[in-house]
C-alpha cells in the first residue's frame, strides 16, 4: 500500500506542476509526505574558486540552474539539474558586453533576470538584463539605481524588483542614493524610489533603533542602503532590508511607493539566552552574557502568511562600513568607556574578554560626553521573525545559531570578535502544512532548518554542513522539482560549490 500511495502522490504532483507558474507562492501545494528535518546532500558541482557560486535561480521549464560566477570571469553559469544527483554545467551567459557585473539572478516563466552593477562606474546606475532561459537570447535590458544588489520577480510575474545599495566610493566623493527599482514586465517601464521623503523622520527613526551614520558628507537618502527584497504572495507588498541602517522598508507595489520604514532596535546580549562568544583570542568557545547590545542589521529577508497575518523573516548578519574617508568599526579595547557604566573597564578590555570585539564606532555615547555609555556591536547572530504589518519583533533565535553550529563542529571561533556565524541567507517555504525556515550561515558553513508554523515559537529541526561560505539558498518545491521532491540548493562563494539537498519521505 505504501508504494501505491507514493505513486499516486507522484502522479498528482506531476499534474499540478504542469498548471503552475514558476516562483509563485500562491499555487496549490503538491502534497508530498516529506520530513523537513531530514535534508541530506544528494548532488554537488564546483564551478570555480572564490566568488564562483554566489546566487542561483531555477527554471522549471528547462530544469536548469543559473548561477552567478564572478571568479575571475563575468558570467552566469548554466547547470542542468534534470538529475539533481548529477548536476552538469552545460553553458554560460557572458556578461562582459553589458558593462556590468552580476550580483543576483531570478527566474519566472522561462525568463532570467540579472542584476548588474556598473563596471564603468560602480556608483553609476546599474542594469537589469533579461534573457530567455532556453537559448540564453537577450529579451530586454533596462536601467535601475546604483549597485543593484538583489533582484526578484513578484510571485505573479508582473514585477521585477531590485534593491539598489548605492554604496559610496572610497573617499565619499560619489555617494548615490540608495534606491528600490520596480520594473513592470508588461512594458519594462521602470520606477525607481529613494528615501528622500523620510528625511524629516530621521530623528524619530534613530530614537527607535534605526541607524544613520554620523559622517557629515552624506544625506539621509544617500545613507540608506537597500540590500534584499521579499514580496508578498499576492504581489502587492514588498519588504526590503536596509542592512547598514538596521531597518526594513515596506513598499506598496500597487501605488509604487515606500509606505514605511521599520527600525529594528537593539538586541541585548546581557542575558543567559542571548549569551555570546566574543573573543577570538581566548583559545576556547565560551558563551557568556556580556553588557553589549547588537544591531540586527539583516541581510536576506523572506516571508510567510499565517491566519491572514504577514510575517517577514530576517537573517541578522550585520555589516560595517569600511572606506578610506569613513570607517564605522573599532575594537572595543581602543575605545573609552564611561567609568560609571563600566567600572570594570580595564578587565573588560582584555583580549580574552571584550577587548577584541568590533563595535559600531559612532554609537553608544548616549550623553554626548565623548565616552561609551553602552557598547553596540554588529549583527544579531540570529534570525528573527517580525510582524509584516507593524514591524514589531515576534521571535528571535537568541544564541541558537552559534550554539548549534558549535555542536556540529563548524563554528569558526576566529569570527567570535566580529559577527559570529553571520546568518546571511533565509528562505521561508511551505512543506505540506508546515512553514519551514532555512537559514544559511556564511561563517559556519551550514544551514539550519526550523518549523515556524507557530511564528512565536519556531521548532529547531536540523543543522546541515554546506560548502565554504554559503551565500544563496534556493528552495525548489516538489511541484517544480525535476524529481517531484522538495530540493534545497545552496550556492557557496568561498569554494564555488553548488550543493543540492533533499529530505527523506516520512
Amino acid at each position: 500500500m505504501k508504494n501505491l500511495s507514493l505513486s499516486l502522490l507522484a502522479a498528482l504532483s506531476i499534474l499540478a506542476s504542469c498548471n503552475n507558474d514558476e516562483n509563485s507562492n500562491t499555487e496549490p501545494e503538491v502534497v508530498v509526505n516529506e520530513n523537513p528535518g531530514t535534508f541530506k546532500e544528494i548532488g554537488s558541482i564546483t564551478i570555480g574558486g572564490e566568488a564562483a557560486a554566489e546566487i542561483s535561480a531555477y527554471c522549471e521549464k528547462t530544469k536548469r540552474l543559473f548561477t552567478v560566477n564572478n571568479s575571475g570571469v563575468n558570467q552566469i553559469d548554466v547547470i542542468d539539474i534534470s538529475d539533481p544527483t548529477k548536476p552538469l554545467k552545460i553553458g554560460k551567459i557572458d556578461l562582459v558586453s553589458y558593462e556590468g557585473a552580476a550580483n543576483s539572478v531570478s527566474v519566472f516563466d522561462g525568463k532570467l533576470a540579472v542584476a548588474l552593477e556598473s563596471t564603468v562606474n560602480k556608483q553609476g546606475n546599474g542594469k537589469v538584463v533579461i534573457f530567455n532561459t532556453s537559448d540564453y537570447s537577450l529579451i530586454k535590458q533596462v536601467t535601475v539605481g546604483a549597485l543593484p544588489d538583489m533582484i526578484t520577480f513578484s510571485p505573479d510575474g508582473k514585477f521585477i524588483m531590485t534593491a539598489n545599495e548605492g554604496e559610496p566610493n572610497a573617499d565619499y566623493t560619489q555617494d548615490p542614493n540608495g534606491t528600490i527599482s520596480i520594473i513592470e514586465t508588461s512594458s519594462y517601464n521602470v520606477t525607481t524610489l529613494d528615501f528622500t521623503s523620510f528625511a524629516g523622520q530621521a530623528a524619530a527613526l534613530v530614537k527607535d533603533g534605526f541607524r544613520i551614520s554620523k559622517f557629515a558628507k552624506t544625506s539621509f537618502a544617500q545613507d540608506i542602503e537597500p540590500e534584499y527584497i521579499t514580496i508578498s504572495d499576492d504581489s502587492k507588498t514588498a519588504w526590503v532590508t536596509l542592512q547598514e541602517n538596521n531597518g526594513v522598508a515596506k513598499v506598496d507595489l500597487t501605488s509604487k511607493t515606500i509606505t514605511a520604514i521599520y527600525p529594528l532596535g537593539l538586541k541585548d546580549y546581557n542575558t543567559t539566552e542571548n549569551a555570546i562568544d566574543v573573543s577570538d583570542s581566548d583559545s576556547k568557545i565560551a558563551f557568556n552574557p556580556w553588557k553589549v547590545k547588537g544591531l540586527y542589521m539583516p541581510d536576506a529577508i523572506s516571508h510567510f502568511t499565517l491566519n491572514n497575518t504577514p510575517y517577514f523573516v530576517t537573517a541578522n548578519e550585520g555589516d560595517a562600513r569600511e572606506y578610506t574617508a569613513y570607517t564605522d568599526v573599532k575594537r572595543m579595547k581602543n575605545m573609552t568607556l564611561d567609568a560609571t557604566a563600566f567600572p570594570d573597564a580595564a578587565t573588560l578590555k582584555l583580549d580574552t574578554n571584550l577587548g577584541r570585539l568590533n563595535l559600531v564606532a559612532d554609537l553608544g555615547d548616549t550623553d554626548g560626553d565623548g565616552d561609551l555609555d553602552q557598547m553596540v556591536s554588529f549583527g544579531g547572530r540570529s534570525f528573527s521573525i517580525w510582524n509584516g504589518n507593524t514591524g514589531k519583533i515576534v521571535f528571535d533565535s537568541k544564541n541558537d545559531v552559534d550554539k548549534k553550529t558549535n555542536e556540529l563542529g563548524t563554528y569558526d571561533d576566529k569570527r567570535s570578535d566580529d559577527k559570529g556565524s553571520e546568518p546571511e541567507a533565509v528562505v521561508a517555504a511551505k512543506m505540506g502544512s508546515q512553514n519551514i525556515l532555512f537559514v544559511g550561515l556564511e561563517r559556519s558553513d551550514a544551514f539550519m532548518v526550523y518549523d515556524a508554523t507557530n511564528p512565536t515559537s519556531p521548532q529547531y529541526l536540523q543543522t546541515v554542513k554546506t560548502g565554504d561560505a554559503p551565500e544563496g539558498i534556493l528552495f525548489i518545491p516538489a511541484s517544480k522539482s525535476p524529481t517531484k521532491r522538495s530540493l534545497l540548493v545552496v550556492s557557496s562563494e568561498g569554494d564555488g560549490s553548488v550543493k543540492i539537498y533533499q529530505p527523506d519521505l516520512k
